[in-house]
Formats: structure tokens, C-alpha cells, sequence
């Protein structure tokens, strides 16, 4: 039988020595004297967090637990807001705030989605130092919203990756900046979202950029001077191991995808550092690329010098979007009466894949199947299948005019299909947690419905231009979005416990398990909550006033048991955004005023569809994943939180991208019927459409499906609908 996990020789060079182009010695891929000299004052990253959270998934594992118990079971309904800082930054409809603080001798850092970095007084949230990337905003191979998900430290410094593939160090007492390192090139593509990894003297972060057909890696940096040690591709080349899987004689390789939106974890003593990869690429058009395409949607662990150690594809020849990235997650549990090291990962797929981390070889059963299959997609003839629970339905419901849905792996041609989970289904970067107390780990969904279909005329590459090929082929009016919450047991893969919310959950918080039995998970609808851990009964809530829609975080401060979150919500769960942080305690641990809960934010859809105002106006903004109608009596552009209009019958209407993308405004009815098309507008630049047809026009962005908007033609002399706003004059 064909396994999906494949084990190499422990020398089998597949990294890029970037020493070796110089003709240097392999000991230059080791860090720098001074980086090795500031090791000595770093903490401990290896065990669970305690006072101090020091990395985005609390420790080297990634496992997001925390040994802290002060709050717990029987009192967690205490818990009250400490204090709330706001960063003014990173506001705005194109910004996500993803990021997990960190904490260390009473001081957050943590960075907005416009990659500013602050560091907080963890016991008031007072500012002590603010870092400003003075980020270009004209960057415009952003995928999936502005966010930075947080940041590094280690060696005395704080590190963050930036949208611009910097990578910059902060003097973390000053947050001055030590040293900048231009790790890829934006305009190509790439970007870094992910918090970096610190350890031992260098700096690991991978990279994003798979819709633009950029080739995925793992980067290696010197933690005092930032100079590049060594680069993994993700993306297998000729005479490489995996290099059959990609077509003979093509440089599709080379614009494979394979990305890296997560933070890699670190076992030391095995002296492995694992992390999953993207979708290939073109992301939807599998006839370019024949093959299995390794390491795309793979989990991949290297040795710390930048060779391959063993790997698992998770879906084999990706057409559907279905990359992983979700961070792993290692854990050690007892199966089957023996001791075993674990790795854990959930995809989009919807499933939790669950290896031993020496071997990559499945702790819980993975099947090969069957599947069905298509030529000119050269599907592949096998899809592994867990043994076990998937976290979201795995078939699509019937959606009104779309006669074709899909479970999945069925392919798809150049007819539409309705698919679930699909790209924004199942997990997307929302973190796992894995509890020793219980042995679950518990992991966030999303049910989030989408048509897929291939272009009739293949695109081919040009560096910076979105490269899929094909994807989501209309907006599925009607269609139900839905979250899931999910305690899934190690030892077999099964959900020993779920809840349903009516909003996406797997783009967002993740979830936090401490020793005190509690599972915190932040929601797109502003509350942050705490679940028993063992039975999932919901035994607090606090609103935030935000999307609560990043990872949050336990430390503690003179005796006392924080719990804290940033909230600024997320542009694909479509979020309240703001800047805030938010820290709890329980009453009476401390001394000084506590917080009352905020005002309830606007509430995520719960279906794809339209519930906002209409707006009497002429001009509608693109912003990256929205429309939106602007003010124009403000000397800043501001908006409507509405993406309708309505105007009379012979009316021009103009489209102007703000965003960093190439967006269009494309109707569901075809231009014979009354519907228009802008074509394909490029950022800061605009499209104007005459609507000469009475009638309602629903329409979308054919790149970003997502984005919807509503014009509603009247006839000439008839009034706008009661209620209607007008910002601008006809």
C-alpha cells in the first residue's frame, strides 16, 4: 500500500545551504558568536507556560497549555475585565488582529495587523515602548487580510515578521530596532504573517504567497545580526527527494506554493523543528502540475540544520484550497499502555492528523481510498483518510441555482460545484490546544460552503499577479456559514465533545487549556468564553466589544492569574474590528477597579447574504475582503457599514479599489440580462459602470468570492426605500 508519510535518510540534503552558493564552510550555517552568547540568558521555551507566555503557542511545542490554576472550574465565573488597552493602530476594514501576546517578567508584547509592536505593562496596560513599521501600504500581494499573528523573543530582542517580508528585531527593553532583514521580496508575491520562532540563537519563520505562485520555504535567520543561514523549499526540485512528484521538465516547481502560514514547533531533544504547508499552486488548476506536488498540504520535519527528516501529505495533488495552516502541535500521551511522542495537526479537510513525531508514521490509523477521479484535473487515484472524527460536515448542502454539490475529494471541472469544507472550511490558522489532564486536544471550525470551478483559459504565471487559476466561481447567496468547537481524544480521533455556533470558529481564536480544567476560545461575535474542558459546558462569558478573533493567553504577576486576548476582529469572519487588549482576573485577586463588559459589536453573518443599510450613493470603495459605501463629508475616508446602494435608472456608478489587491465588481446575471461587469481593477485605480436596467443586482469579487455588494436600480422619479441613507448626492 502507498503511504502518505515517508521517512529519509537523516543526511538526505533537501534544504538550500545558503553557504554552500558562497562557497562558504557548513559552520557559517550556524549562529553568530554573539547570538550564541545571548543564549545564556534566554528562559526556558521547553516547558509549559507558567508565569510567562514567551511564544505564540506558549512553549516549543506549540501545545497552548498552561500549568496555571489559580482560575479554574469554580470560580472562573468571577472572572472580570483587569483592563483594556487600546493600541490605535491596525484599525480599518483591510486589518485582522490574529496576533497572541506574549509575556515575560510582567511585560505583553503584541503587534497589530499593521505590523506595529507594543510593549504593555501586563498588570495595567499601560504602553512602555510602541515600534512603528511605517509598513508601505501600497503592498499588494496581501492574501488573506492584514494581520501579523505575533511576535518573538529571545536573546534580549523581540522579533516580528512584517506583510513586507522584513523581518525586524526590537531591542526588547527599548523597542528600538537592532537590525533589519529583507528575508523575500514582497513584490514577487511573499509575505510573513506568522509569529517567528526563537531558538537557540536563530529565528525561523516561513512564508505566504501560494495565490501568486511564489515557491513555499522555511528561512532560517541569525538572531543577532539577521543574516540567512539556510532556506528549506518547500516545494520539491529536480533530483530532490519528492522532485518526481512535480511534472518532468517544467519549472512548475518553482511556482508550486507549498507555503507556511504558521509558527514551526521545536522537539530539542530530538532535534527536529516541524511545521504544514499550504496549497499548491496554481491553487485550483491541477492540469499544470501532474503529480502528487510535495510538500504542498504536508506536515514536514527537518533536522535543525535544514535537511529533510520525514514527511505527511495530508492530501495528495491539492485542487480544493486544502492547505494546513493551522500550527502543529506536539504532545505526549500514553497509547495502547505505551508512551508516545505525538504531533498534531488539523486541516481544512477538516481533520485531525495524529503522527508520531520521531517517524511521521500515523499514532491513530490513516487510510488510503479511492477517489473519484478526473483527467484533465490528474486527480490523484488515492486521498489519506483518518481513522477517526472530522470536525465539520465533509459534504456540501443543496445551494439554491447551483445543481451540482460535492463531498469531499470529487472533482471538479469547468462546471461550478458546491463544496464543504473547502477553502474556508474546516481549520484555517485558528490554534489547536492540548490538555494532559484530559487528552484531548481541542480545535475550532468553520462550516463555510463555496463553489469551485476551473477557468476555460489557463493563466500563466507573472510574478506578483494572483495565480489560481480557477476558485470560487459566484457568490452562494443563502448559503449557511456555521463554527464548531470540537474536544477530540488522542488516543482514537474521536470527539468526545462538541458546540455549534452559527458563525465560522476556524478562522479565528483557537483555543487556550490551562490546569485549571478551562478552555478559552474567543468569538467573532466579541466574547471571549471559558469551557469546562472535560464536559464542554459553558461556564463564563465576557464581552469585548471587538471580534474576539486571536489566540488568548494566561501569566501571572505578583501571585495573581491573568487571562488575556487581543481583539480587533478578523476580515474573513467578517468581525467588528478595533485595537483593544483585553486582560482578566478574578475579583477581589487584586486591588484596583475592575471593568465592566463593553457594548456589543455588530454581529458576524450567519449567512451569505445581505442585512445592512441601504445607502443612497454613487461611489463604492473595494477594500480588501469588503465594499464599502463611503462618507464624503469627512476629510478621512470613512464608511458606511453597508455594501447596498441604491440609485435611479441611468446613473453612473464608480468602483475604487483601496485595497491592495486586483478587484472587480461582477454581477450574478449576465450583461444581456441587465448585469455589468468592471473588469479587473487594479489598486488605486477606478471603474465605472452606467446602469441602464431597473432591477436588483447582487454582485461579487471573482478573485475574492466573499466580497458581495447590492445595487438596486429605481426608476427615474421614484424615491429611494424608507430608511435609506444618503452620504453622498445623486
Amino acid at each position: 500500500m502507498r503511504h502518505s508519510w515517508h521517512r529519509v535518510a537523516p543526511l538526505a540534503l533537501t534544504a538550500t545551504l545558503l553557504v554552500s552558493m558562497v562557497g562558504a564552510s557548513t559552520a557559517a550555517t550556524q549562529p553568530s558568536a554573539r547570538a550564541q552568547a545571548a543564549i545564556a540568558t534566554d528562559p526556558n521555551f521547553t516547558t509549559a507556560p507558567a508565569a510567562d507566555w514567551l511564544g505564540s503557542g506558549g512553549n516549543l511545542a506549540n501545545e497552548r497549555y498552561s500549568t496555571l490554576n489559580q482560575i479554574n472550574t469554580k470560580n472562573v465565573k468571577t472572572l472580570t475585565g483587569a483592563w483594556e488597552a487600546h493600541l490605535h493602530s491596525g484599525i480599518g476594514a483591510k486589518y485582522s488582529q490574529e496576533a497572541t501576546p506574549l509575556v515575560q517578567n510582567g511585560i505583553m508584547y503584541v503587534p497589530t495587523g499593521n505590523d506595529d509592536v507594543f510593549a504593555l505593562n501586563a498588570v495595567t496596560g499601560a504602553q512602555l515602548w510602541a515600534y512603528k513599521s511605517g509598513l508601505n501600504q501600497h503592498v499588494s500581494t496581501v492574501c488573506c487580510g492584514w494581520d501579523n499573528r505575533g511576535v518573538a523573543l529571545g536573546g534580549g530582542k523581540i522579533y516580528s515578521a512584517q506583510l513586507d517580508g522584513v523581518m525586524v528585531a526590537l531591542d526588547q527593553k527599548t523597542g528600538h530596532v537592532v537590525w533589519r532583514s529583507q528575508v523575500v521580496p514582497w513584490q514577487q508575491g511573499y509575505g510573513m504573517t506568522a509569529a517567528p520562532r526563537y531558538y537557540n540563537g536563530v529565528i525561523y519563520t516561513g512564508a505566504t504567497g501560494a495565490e501568486f505562485g511564489v515557491r513555499g520555504r522555511l528561512t532560517a535567520l541569525d538572531a543577532a545580526t539577521g543574516k540567512i543561514l539556510w532556506v528549506f523549499h518547500t516545494t520539491a526540485g529536480p533530483g530532490q527527494i519528492g522532485g518526481n512528484s512535480w511534472p518532468a521538465k517544467s519549472d512548475a516547481y518553482l511556482h508550486g506554493g507549498a507555503t507556511i502560514w504558521n509558527t514551526p514547533a521545536i522537539d530539542p531533544k530530538l532535534g527536529l523543528i516541524y511545521f504544514s504547508t499550504g496549497n499548491a499552486g496554481p491553487d485550483y488548476d491541477g492540469a499544470v502540475r501532474p503529480g502528487n506536488n510535495l510538500f504542498a498540504a504536508s506536515i514536514v520535519a527537518l533536522h535543525m540544520n535544514g535537511t529533510l527528516a520525514w514527511y505527511f501529505q495530508s492530501v495528495h495533488h491539492d485542487i480544493w484550497d486544502f492547505d494546513m495552516p493551522s500550527p502543529v502541535l506536539l504532545f505526549d500521551s500514553v497509547m495502547n499502555g505505551k508512551k508516545r511522542q505525538g504531533i498534531g495537526e488539523v486541516g481544512k479537510t477538516g481533520w485531525v492528523y495524529l503522527l508520531d513525531r520521531a517517524t511521521g508514521k500515523p499514532l491513530v490509523g490513516i487510510v488510503e481510498k479511492p477517489v473519484p477521479q478526473d483527467p484533465v484535473q490528474h486527480t490523484a487515484a488515492t486521498q489519506p483518510f483518518p481513522i477517526g472524527d472530522a470536525t465539520v460536515p465533509q459534504c456540501a448542502a443543496p445551494v439554491a441555482g447551483f445543481p451540482n454539490t460535492a463531498c469531499i475529494f470529487h472533482p471538479f471541472n469547468t462546471l461550478a460545484t458546491v463544496f464543504q469544507p473547502v477553502f474556508e472550511g474546516g481549520t484555517v490558522q485558528s490554534p489547536m490546544a492540548y490538555s494532559p489532564q484530559t487528552n484531548y486536544v481541542y480545535v475550532t471550525g468553520d462550516i463555510w460552503p463555496g463553489a469551485l470551478a476551473m477557468t476555460s483559459k489557463f493563466q500563466p504565471f507573472k510574478p506578483g499577479i494572483t495565480y489560481t487559476n480557477g476558485g470560487a466561481t459566484t457568490t452562494l447567496l443563502g448559503a449557511k456559514f456555521g463554527g464548531t468547537l470540537s474536544a477530540v481524544n488522542v488516543a482514537n480521533n474521536k470527539i468526545a465533545w462538541q458546540i455549534k455556533t452559527p458563525y465560522v470558529l476556524g478562522i479565528g481564536s483557537g483555543a487556550l487549556a490551562t490546569a485549571g480544567g478551562l478552555v478559552f476560545v474567543g468569538h467573532p461575535d466579541g466574547t471571549v468564553r471559558a469551557y469546562d474542558a472535560k464536559t464542554g459546558a459553558q461556564l463564563w462569558q465576557w464581552q469585548t466589544g471587538y471580534g474576539a478573533d486571536a489566540p488568548a493567553i494566561t501569566y501571572s504577576v505578583n501571585g495573581v492569574e491573568y487571562m488575556a486576548i487581543a481583539t480587533g476582529g478578523n476580515s474573513l469572519a467578517h468581525s467588528a474590528n478595533g485595537d483593544g487588549v483585553w486582560a482578566f482576573r478574578l475579583s477581589g485577586a487584586a486591588s484596583g477597579p475592575t471593568l465592566p463588559q463593553a457594548a456589543k459589536p455588530v454581529q458576524p453573518p450567519h449567512s451569505v447574504g445581505f442585512t445592512s443599510a441601504v445607502v443612497q450613493s454613487t461611489v463604492v470603495d473595494m477594500v480588501d475582503f469588503g465594499f464599502q459605501v463611503p462618507y464624503f463629508n469627512t476629510p478621512v475616508r470613512k464608511h458606511v457599514t453597508s455594501n447596498r446602494i441604491t440609485v435611479p435608472v441611468g446613473t453612473k456608478v464608480t468602483w475604487v479599489n483601496l485595497g491592495g489587491q486586483g478587484h472587480t465588481a461582477t454581477s450574478n446575471l449576465a450583461v444581456s440580462a441587465g448585469g455589468f461587469d468592471t473588469g479587473m481593477i487594479a489598486p488605486g485605480k477606478s471603474g465605472s459602470i452606467v446602469l441602464n436596467k431597473v432591477g436588483t443586482f447582487n454582485y461579487y469579487c471573482i478573485p475574492h468570492p466573499w466580497m458581495i455588494g447590492q445595487i438596486t436600480v429605481r426608476p427615474k422619479g421614484v424615491p429611494p426605500p424608507t430608511g435609506t441613507i444618503t452620504v453622498h448626492a445623486e
